[in-house]
């Protein structure tokens, strides 16, 4: 019998091995795959969750859901907090919503107020601290229909002027003061109503909202006397983003990280304002809201009006020195305040790395 393999039996032995190495080189590939997604599960899976949780932050804004308001509503939207970290809800403002008791008792984080209102509780204790000053030139009116014939400060001697009561008319009794002038206070809601049906002589008004409605109404701004109250040397700031000096010393980088994502939010709401405009009045509808797009895009509008600093120098969002020494002076000239705060101690800016 010969030695050698008949070469049938060599096909079938060669075909046998080739099919054993490639099982092998099946299994061994299936073991590399198991042994990656392992890797994956135990060394990449962990490190995700490991990253830093959202802090959840409170804030709440003057009033109701409006453009006033929209780069705070647009950043939450777009996800601008999300990405710096904060997971963030906007409580309910407007009637009965104090955002100065909210800051106080600690239910909110952060709160848009007006300097001078801050002022006056700051002197009896609270220590508030600017952290934004939103509004640059203040939009705050005194509106009078031509045919009244009141064209001055002092024309208003005697005369009936709408006035919303509690903090919102220190700027105009101020002014008043000042100009040693004595109205007949008529108490007004926030509507122009009483205005526009002839029961006051004089409204006051913020130029990116009641103004527009009395116009909406009808009237043609040939037919109206107005005086900006900042033309007056009254340049009575009004939105900033305020906290308790205690909030900031406990996490000064979520402070940082909070005006960082609104002041994002109000570039955001400028350079897109139909998309701003949708996101504002989303917000409203929720809120079951009147929302009248024309109304939204003119506060919109005013609004970058009013936040665009005046000199180059003057960086977004910053309190100027002079113009919150003017207001202190002002409030305590009329023994509205006996004291006020050190301005470095008042303002903290986020990008100098205060505190």
């Amino acid at each position: 019998m010969s030695s050698s393999c008949p070469e049938g039996l060599k096909e079938v032995i060669m075909s046998k091995i080739l099919h054993q190495n490639r099982s092998q080189r099946k299994k061994y590939s299936i073991i590399a795959v198991m042994s990656l997604l392992l890797l994956v599960y135990v060394v990449i899976l962990p490190l995700g969750a490991a990253e830093t949780p959202l802090k959840k932050v409170s804030f709440m804004p003057l009033w109701e859901p409006q453009a006033q308001f929209a780069g705070y509503y647009v950043a939450l939207d777009k996800g601008i907090y999300a990405r710096n970290g904060i997971d963030l809800k906007i409580l309910r403002a407007g009637a009965r919503h104090s955002p100065v008791e909210a800051l106080e008792k600690g239910t909110a984080d952060f709160a848009i107020l007006w300097l001078s209102t801050v002022l006056q509780h700051r002197t009896a204790g609270n220590q508030f601290v600017n952290l934004a000053q939103i509004i640059q030139r203040s939009s705050k009116m005194l509106i009078s229909k031509k045919a009244a014939d009141i064209k001055t400060i002092a024309d208003m001697e005697g005369k009936k002027v709408g006035l919303v009561g509690g903090d919102e008319s220190i700027p105009f009794r101020t002014l008043f003061a000042k100009h040693h002038v004595k109205v007949r206070e008529v108490r007004k809601s926030h509507t122009v109503n009483l205005f526009l049906r002839g029961g006051v002589d004089v409204t006051s008004a913020m130029w990116f909202n009641e103004y527009h409605t009395i116009l909406d109404s009808g009237i043609d701004p040939d037919e109206l006397n107005v005086i900006f109250l900042r033309d007056q040397g009254m340049n009575f700031l009004e939105d900033g983003i305020y906290t308790m000096e205690k909030t900031l010393h406990k996490d000064p980088a979520l402070a940082t990280a909070f005006v960082t994502a609104s002041l994002e939010g109000w570039r955001y709401a400028f350079d897109h304002p139909d998309e701003a405009l949708d996101i504002v009045l989303k917000y409203r509808r929720e809120a079951q809201l009147p929302a009248s797009r024309m109304h939204q895009k003119w506060m919109l509008d005013r609004m970058r009006d009013l936040m665009t600093p005046a000199a180059p120098e003057v960086g977004f969002g910053q309190l100027k020195e002079q113009d919150y020494l003017a207001v202190c002076h002002a409030l305590q000239k009329q023994g509205l305040i006996r004291t006020y705060p050190d301005y470095a101690t008042f303002s903290w800016r986020a990008d100098a790395g205060k505190k």
